[in-house]
């Protein structure tokens, strides 16, 4: 019984971190692929033969075995490395690209960055202690700082 958990688990991991570059990966004024488009474009950019009907299966847990070549697949065409949806667990440095992309997908956050870049470290340092302020105002959960990548 408990291989079985085990086995779901490791399905449904395998199904959330599809579903989370089909929702990620694309354009931000643009809604995610469908499995029929995206099927399509990845065997036209990989030359790796892949269904619809398989994309849904990986989407929604339901396919258990599938192949390395096709999760290779998946992976080139979505920009990230291969290894993000073979191995179990999550990468920390591809988790943390995959977070930002999102966070720029906002246009309001997106228009704060273009109208921030070329102030001073002083002057940024100010608009991050105002928006973390901003962000205990509205009840929203800290963001962890990056001190060292800027």
């Amino acid at each position: 019984m408990e291989l079985i958990v085990a086995d779901q688990a490791e399905d449904s991991e395998l199904a959330a971190k599809i579903n989370r570059l089909f929702e990620i990966m694309r354009k931000p004024t643009e809604s995610p692929l469908s499995n029929a488009a995206a099927a399509e474009a990845i065997t036209a950019k990989t030359g790796v033969s892949i269904s619809s009907a398989y994309l849904w299966q990986l989407r929604s847990g339901m396919k258990t075995n599938p192949t390395i070549a096709h999760l290779r697949a998946i992976a080139t065409y979505f920009g990230v490395p291969a290894s993000y949806l073979i191995d179990d667990g999550t990468d920390p440095n591809i988790d943390a690209q995959l977070r930002l992309l999102q966070t720029l997908r906002d246009a309001g956050v997106r228009d704060i960055a273009a109208r921030a870049s070329g102030l001073t470290p002083q002057s940024l340092e100010s608009i991050r202690i105002m928006v973390d302020q901003a962000r205990r105002v509205e009840q929203l959960p800290p963001v962890d700082h990056a001190d060292d990548e800027s």
